[in-house]
């Protein structure tokens, strides 16, 4: 089965073309500047790359720009719009309404608009790509998968704000989690690792966006995003974890609107803020490396921000057996792995220096041979679980 998957952001689109049976990815790109200059670059397999620079004003002519691709003579991915089977979607927020993949109808569509306000920069942008599939592509089915899905097996006591019960039942305050699909997959690879069903891992999905998941037997019970991926880790642009005064205190000094000290918070913050360099910590890091103290302290607050979560998340897991890196940084970046963990003997977390060094982009294990606790690496693969999900849900 051929399923088109599909990620719609504001103003760019990524897609793959996946076998969601042998897991063969058929092709896949990415469309960035929508409704600016437009940017399309699309890799058929893992060999062949085209990139095209046109004006794309709108999602719709992306996605019909992308169709065209696929199936025009240079490429020769699909010979025809009807040898895809389905469609799969990333939504960002599906609240308390899904705790798992759906296919797509008017009132999964009506639901995904009302957590809007959870969601306002992804949720409109992922109907948005559900609405013109549809139009365009009306006898393919379509099957929502969402970010929060995967932690709705959290525990109240997990979930909740220590704020008036209210704010929860009529307002529906309460940590949610995001990045699911990455932490489904990866912590299911450990378990296959493993060898263990009965098992406690933390995942550690570390790349522009982070975040940290505590999995008990498969099932995830604590995550550090919360109602917002605003909360957490520091990452590129977000703050993660600050003290509620701070939003007030802001606001006052710096004359801030609610939407200005968001932005500010989301945007401006996170490693860019701490740095004064870049939101990208390749950068980051090669100014430790020459001795720029902003950056060396911006590469410790992160470190030492993961290792907070990790010892918390082993204190509620009672033990674990098993920490997983992925995403760009933590599948990419040995000086933060090798941070993270450094300080965490006494856990029985031992890496292996050497290991730890080499690259690869399989799954690998960089633990110590004395070690304890497994240390992995294991590269995400989101799109393969989308297209997995949505295969389960229509191929009847």
């Amino acid at each position: 089965m051929l399923v088109f998957v599909l990620n719609a952001g504001s103003s760019s689109l990524k897609y793959q073309l996946i076998n969601a049976q042998s897991g063969e990815l058929k092709a896949s790109g990415l469309v960035e500047r929508i409704g600016i200059d437009g940017v399309l670059k699309h890799e058929i397999g893992e060999n062949k790359k085209l990139t095209f620079e046109l004006p794309i004003p709108t999602h719709k002519e992306a996605i019909e720009l992308v169709l065209r691709i696929l199936t025009n003579d240079e490429t020769k991915v699909i010979s025809s719009i009807k040898e895809i089977d389905a469609i799969g979607h990333r939504v960002v927020h599906g609240g308390e309404y899904f705790d798992k993949s759906v296919i797509v109808t008017d009132d999964v569509i009506k639901k995904i608009e009302d957590l809007i306000p959870l969601a306002p920069l992804h949720n409109p942008a992922n109907i948005l790509g559900m609405k013109i599939c549809q139009e365009i592509m009306p006898t393919i089915p379509n099957v929502a998968v969402f970010d929060t899905a995967f932690h709705q097996t959290m525990p109240e006591e997990n979930y909740l704000y220590a704020i008036p019960h209210e704010d929860y039942t009529q307002h529906h305050l309460r940590k949610y989690g995001f990045h699911g699909t990455s932490h489904y997959y990866v912590s299911n690879e450990a378990i296959k690792l493993l060898k263990k069903e009965k098992s406690r891992i933390i995942v550690c999905h570390l790349g522009n966006g982070s975040s940290v998941c505590a999995v008990k037997d498969g099932k995830s019970i604590s995550t550090s995003m919360g109602l917002t991926p605003l909360e957490g880790l520091v990452m590129g642009t977000r703050c993660g974890d600050i003290d509620a005064g701070v939003i007030p205190y802001l606001m006052e000094r710096k004359h801030m609107t609610p939407h200005q000290i968001i932005d500010y918070l989301n945007k401006k913050s996170g490693i860019l803020g701490v740095s004064g360099i870049s939101s990208d910590l390749r950068e980051v890091i090669r100014a430790s490396l020459e001795n720029d103290q902003r950056a060396q302290v911006t590469i410790k607050m992160l470190c030492n921000r993961i290792k907070k979560y990790i010892c918390s998340y082993a204190g509620l897991l009672e033990g674990v057996d098993a920490i997983c890196f992925t995403a760009g940084i933590g599948e990419n970046a040995d000086l933060i792995r090798k941070q993270v963990c450094s300080g965490l003997e006494f856990m029985g977390i031992l890496i292996d220096q050497e290991k730890n060094l080499l690259k690869s982009d399989k799954s690998r294990e960089i633990n110590a041979k004395n070690s304890k606790v497994k240390i992995y690496v294991i590269p995400t693969n989101e799109e393969l679980v989308i297209a997995k999900d949505t295969y389960e849900l229509t191929k009847g």
